[in-house]
C-alpha cells in the first residue's frame, strides 16, 4: 500500500463544518418582531382563554356561581363600584401604603446593601443578625409595628419596608461582593476617589442585579399589604377583601382580588420599566431580543 503523502493525511483527517446562515441571521429584525408578536399573543390568549373558561362553567352551573361568581358580573360590579366611587378610596390607601414601604425599604435596603457588600468587616458583624431577622415572617412583626406605631398608616408602611429592605439588601450585597476584582484594582490603579469608585465601578456592574431584586420586592411588597390590611386596618384593598367575605359578598371580594392582581402587575412592570431605562447596557429580561 502506497502511503499517503502529509498533505494528503491532513485533508483527510480535517473535517470542515459549513452552516447556513438562519433567520435569525438574514432577518433579525423580522424574527424579532415575529417572536416579539408571538410572546404578546400568548401572554394574551392564555388569561383570556381561562377567563373564558371561568365564564362557561359559571354559566352551565359547572360551579357554584354564588361562591365563584361568573367573570361578567365581577366585572360588572366592579365597574358599579368604580363609577360610585367606592373602590377608589381602598385602592389609593393600598397604593398608598406600598409607595411609602417600598421607598423607605428600597433606601434603607441598598445603602446597606453597598455597605456590607463593601466592607467585609462591616459584612461580619451584621450578617448573622439580618440573616437570623430575614426567616422571620414579616407579618409576626406587625404586633410589634402596632406597639411602635399605633394604629393607622405607621405599622402597614413599616411592614412593607422591613420586608422590601430585606429583598434589596441581599441583591445588592450580592450584587456588589460579584463585581469582577479587576474592576476595583483598575479603578485604584486610576486613582479613583472613594465616590468615582462608587460612581464608575460598583453601581454599573451592580445595578442590574440590584433592580432585580427591586422588581421581586415589588410583588412581594403588594402580596404583604394585602395580608397586613386583612388583619388590622379599616381600609384598603386587603380589608375589602376580607371584609367582603365575611358578609358573604363573594363578587366584591373577587373584585377587590382582580384590582390586587391588577395592582402587582402594573407596579411590577414600572419597576422593570424603570430597570431598563437605567440599565440599558444590560440584557432585557423575558428572552427578549435587542431590536
Amino acid at each position: 500500500m502506497t502511503p499517503l503523502a502529509p498533505k494528503e493525511e491532513l485533508e483527510k483527517a480535517t473535517t470542515v463544518l459549513v452552516r447556513s446562515p438562519g433567520p435569525e441571521e438574514l432577518h433579525p429584525l423580522r424574527t424579532y418582531r415575529r417572536r416579539r408578536a408571538l410572546e404578546l399573543t400568548l401572554a394574551v390568549a392564555v388569561p383570556a382563554l381561562l377567563v373564558l373558561l371561568w365564564q362557561l362553567a359559571a354559566s352551565r352551573a359547572w360551579i357554584d356561581a354564588r361562591v365563584y361568581p361568573a367573570p361578567a358580573t365581577i366585572l360588572a360590579d366592579g365597574w358599579d363600584r368604580a363609577a360610585a366611587g367606592e373602590l377608589w378610596p381602598d385602592v389609593w390607601a393600598t397604593l398608598r401604603r406600598v409607595l411609602g414601604g417600598y421607598a423607605a425599604g428600597t433606601a434603607a435596603g441598598y445603602a446597606l446593601g453597598l455597605l456590607m457588600g463593601s466592607l467585609p468587616l462591616v459584612r461580619a458583624a451584621l450578617e448573622p443578625l439580618l440573616d437570623a431577622l430575614y426567616v422571620v415572617p414579616k407579618l409576626a412583626l406587625l404586633p410589634i409595628f402596632l406597639n411602635m406605631f399605633g394604629l393607622g398608616e405607621g405599622p402597614q408602611v413599616a411592614l412593607v419596608a422591613a420586608t422590601v429592605f430585606f429583598f434589596v439588601w441581599i441583591s445588592t450585597m450580592a450584587a456588589v461582593m460579584a463585581v469582577p476584582t479587576g474592576h476595583r484594582d483598575a479603578g485604584r490603579v486610576f486613582g479613583a476617589s472613594p465616590w468615582q469608585m462608587f460612581r464608575h465601578v460598583l453601581l454599573p456592574a451592580s445595578l442590574p442585579s440590584v433592580l432585580v431584586g427591586a422588581r421581586i420586592a415589588a410583588g412581594v411588597a403588594v402580596l404583604v399589604i394585602v395580608a397586613s390590611e386583612q388583619i388590622a386596618a379599616t381600609d384598603g384593598l386587603g380589608h375589602l377583601i376580607f371584609d367582603s367575605r365575611a358578609l358573604f359578598q363573594n363578587d366584591v371580594m373577587f373584585v377587590g382580588i382582580v384590582c390586587v392582581a391588577a395592582l402587582g402587575v402594573i407596579f411590577s412592570e414600572v419597576v422593570r420599566l424603570l430597570g431598563r431605562l437605567l440599565t440599558p447596557w444590560a440584557p432585557r429580561d423575558r428572552g427578549r431580543g435587542q431590536s
